[in-house]
């Protein structure tokens, strides 16, 4: 039999990729990914190997996902179309790198996701094979296989003994990890429907949420946040304590129709609670300590880095010379913010840094004004030359 391994979620889909394959002479081998989904992973092992599999894998990848993708996306200033802070695509390169270290380990002759055709995982999944394991077959049964519907997959997995938890009218399908929630299909395939209150799950409905504002204050160092009202934390807890902080009042809440890798536009609703205050912290303080040149390039930059991500291209060369720019961008993005969060919204109110560039002095128009007004005269005869006809 032909050794494989399959990156398993117990959803739908791999539940009913295991006996698939094993009905086609495959031993399977499934890794699972604890990236903070929130479930039961000992029933999940047991459901894998229920199904079929040989062996089953759980490994919890939760303080990796925080610390080594998050945070390096999160300095990278990296929002998908300005809104989508990438945390479901983020898992992907992550869940793909492990399950290709266990395919080594087990000396395995084949990678397996569960991905669709339409969307935009099987390329991070795929791509990251292809980059670290190019010899290596590529199986992707849910592309090839015959099943037209989930209500097929669902009939096929009852024949089979396969306990699936989905039913015939569930009608979302939502991916959950630590750092935010993206759901889709279903009634929400109308971008004219209002998203049911029911999908969300991470923020409250910001009409209930509470009538006094809250008030967050998070550090950085060097681009990394540190710290929450004064509270020293590792990422992880920190981007816990935020998802309550800021979910409890609303904030981080989108719905977009964005353009994915095959083409196609999608429609996505996205909760993502911490990652959307630390987004506005960190820009606050790069609007503080850095020059204008530096912060208008980082633009363009943070554009690029969430294509990459997006598009499944983590473990490019590019993104990895991305880093290195980063990491020196951030060398003095050092300080505190102050954040005001009221029923959905969140904006800063303050904020402060032992690299503030900005003077007080040369700011003001009160007493104690250090700017010599003089040499605007002469500043904007120079500033006008290029486009000016000269005789």
């Amino acid at each position: 039999m032909k050794k494989v391994v399959l990156a398993y979620s117990g959803g739908l889909d791999t539940s009913c990729i295991i006996p698939w394959l094993k009905d086609r002479g495959y031993e399977i081998i499934a890794v699972i990914g604890d990236v903070g989904q929130g479930d039961d992973f000992d029933k999940v092992k047991a459901k894998a190997i229920k199904s079929g599999a040989a062996k089953a894998y759980c490994l919890n990848l939760q303080q990796e996902l925080i610390e080594e993708y998050a945070i390096p996306a999160l300095k990278a200033g990296a929002l998908y179309e300005g809104k989508y802070n990438l945390a479901c695509a983020l898992s992907r390169p992550l869940i793909a790198y492990h399950q290709v270290q266990i395919a080594r380990k087990e000396k395995a002759e084949g990678l397996v996701h569960g991905c669709t055709g339409k969307g935009n995982d099987q390329v991070r999944f795929e791509v990251t094979y292809r980059l670290m394991e190019p010899k290596m077959e590529v199986i992707a049964p849910v592309r090839i296989w015959e099943f037209k519907s989930r209500d097929e997959e669902i009939d096929y997995a009852k024949s089979k003994g396969v306990p699936v938890s989905a039913t015939k009218k569930s009608p979302y399908s939502i991916d959950t990890n630590v750092y935010g929630r993206a759901i889709e299909s279903g009634l929400l395939e109308d971008p004219m429907v209002e998203p049911p209150q029911d999908v969300f799950t991470m923020t409250v409905n910001p009409e209930k949420a509470p009538n006094k504002p809250g008030y967050v204050e998070i550090d950085f160092i060097k681009g990394v946040p540190v710290a929450v009202d004064g509270e020293k934390l590792k990422p992880l807890p920190l981007v816990l304590k935020l998802n309550e902080i800021a979910g409890r009042h609303g904030v981080g809440r989108v719905d977009m129709i964005e353009n994915r890798l095959v083409g196609i536009k999608s429609r996505e609703l996205y909760e993502n609670p911490a990652g959307t205050v630390l987004h506005l912290g960190i820009r606050e303080i790069e609007s503080l300590v850095l020059d204008r040149d530096s912060l208008r390039f980082k633009e363009i930059l943070s554009q690029k880095y969430a294509e990459l991500t997006y598009n499944g291209l983590w473990w490019t060369p590019l993104k990895a010379q991305m880093d290195a720019f980063f990491n020196e961008y951030h060398k003095n993005t050092s300080g505190t913010v102050r954040i005001k969060l009221y029923k959905g919204h969140a904006m800063v109110v303050g904020r402060r840094s032992p690299y503030s560039r900005y003077s007080e002095k040369m700011a003001t128009y009160g007493k104690g004004d250090k700017f010599d007004q003089s040499l605007a005269e002469g500043f904007i005869k120079l500033w006008t030359v290029p486009f000016q006809r000269h005789q």
